[in-house]
Parts: C-alpha cells; structure tokens; sequence
C-alpha cells in the first residue's frame, strides 16, 4: 500500500538502497542531501534524528523554519521522500518553497513524483498551510509536469545566484 509514513527504521534496507541508486546515478539523495552512506549505515537512528530536528517542538537554528520529511513507501519499500515546511524564510520564498520531493533513481518516471506531491499537499492542507509554493529548475521536465499536474500555477522564471545555481520556475497551489 503506498503512503507517506514518518522516515522510520522499518524502511532502512530499502532506503540504503535508494541512496545507493542515487549514488550510482550521481542524482538525488546522495548529491542534494549530502548523506554518506557509510556513515548512515554505521548509525541508522543518527540520520533519523537528523531528519526530525526541525519538527515543532524542536528549538530551530537561526533562519530555519519548521518542518517534517516523510517518506513515500509501498510495503516495506521506499520509494522517495518529500519534506514539508510550515512557513517561509526569504531563502525559501526565493528557492526551495514549501515543499520538496524526490524520488529514487529506479522508481522515476512511475507516477510516483505525482502522487508524492499529492499527497504532501494533503498533509499541508491538515496543516493549513494556506497556498503552497512548490520550485523546481528550469529545465526538469519531470518537475514541472509532477506540479502542473497537480495544480501548480506559474509565477514565473527567476535566477536567484544567492541561493541557487540554476534559475528555476515559481509555482502556487491552492491560490
């Protein structure tokens, strides 16, 4: 059954794999989250601390805003992650939005980044987060069908070199 789930040690073969998909691949968890594999296999619940620290409750760093991951799962198998902010910052409203997904190497091009942001925006209406902006580069295809599809309206094209190498596209949903 597919379902957003908290990041839990039940999926940690699966997610392990994932990262080393991505490794392979030279995309995804290995690049964008900067994760060893070494060091998350040597201490699993280390990496699932890490993922919590911005939840409510958590007293944040400066320039920081709350926020959960939860991880896309079908069965015991992991399939991607998407993290959910409550708010922006100036970082955020620029590039990164409220919300940011990615699926694993072997499970792209399935639906999955369709029905993970889908699902991201019924956690955000719970919520009630209001609109919700979602980013993606430029030239990711894959990006701006997976929000076109799921309402997204554009803003616009922006270059932000402060916060991002590559100029990307502004979508609102639920405006």
């Amino acid at each position: 059954m597919l379902q957003l789930v908290p990041p839990s040690a039940t999926y940690q073969d699966s997610f392990l794999a994932a990262v080393r998909e991505a490794q392979a691949t030279g995309s995804g968890l290995a690049d964008t989250l900067g994760w060893d594999l070494a060091g998350i296999t040597a201490n699993f619940e280390q990496l699932l601390a890490h993922l919590r620290r911005y939840e409510p409750g958590n007293v944040l760093p400066e320039g920081f805003v709350h926020s959960e991951y939860r991880w896309l799962v079908d069965g015991q198998e992991y399939l991607g992650r998407v993290s959910i902010r409550y708010s922006l910052n100036r970082r955020l409203r620029e590039s990164g939005g409220h919300i940011g997904y990615e699926i694993r190497p072997s499970a792209r091009r399935r639906g999955y980044g369709t029905l993970i942001l889908r699902l991201a925006l019924e956690r955000a209406r719970e919520l009630d987060l209001g609109p919700v902006l979602v980013t993606c580069d430029v030239d990711n295809f894959g990006s701006r069908g997976v929000i076109e599809a799921n309402g997204g309206v554009l803003e616009g094209e922006f270059s932000v070199p402060e916060f991002h190498d590559k100029p990307i596209r502004r979508y609102w949903i639920g405006r």
